[in-house]
């Protein structure tokens, strides 16, 4: 198995932090071929990034004005499924199912 990495240095509006922030995901990425949590770390903090990218006006793809705010909206939701151990679709929304409570009904019958 192959393994592919990559940074994106946007507009540099950061200055050296991009760097910085580009060491920790790096550092965050490493750990993560042992645990998915770390990923799941890295991925919130792509999403801080990109929300202060957003908040900036330095979008990380320059010629899409909202791709930060797009990213900042949609990482947290890949960071959630890494922070769960990255189930597989089915045992997720197996999960979901198997956790009712029971009903108040059922619980005025015992």
């Amino acid at each position: 198995m192959r393994w592919r990495g990559a940074a994106y240095l946007s507009s540099g509006s950061f200055g050296a932090w991009e760097f910085v922030f580009t060491a920790a995901v790096t550092y965050c990425a490493y750990r993560g071929l042992d645990s998915y949590v770390w990923i799941g770390i890295a991925w919130l903090l792509h999403t801080a990034w990109d929300a202060l990218h957003y908040l900036r006006g330095a979008p990380i793809i320059p010629f899409a004005t909202h791709s930060s705010l797009g990213c900042a909206i949609c990482d947290p939701v890949i960071a959630l499924w890494c922070l769960r151990d990255g189930p597989s679709l089915p045992t997720l929304i197996g999960s979901w199912f198997s956790k009712r409570p029971a009903s108040l009904t059922d619980a005025s019958h015992s």
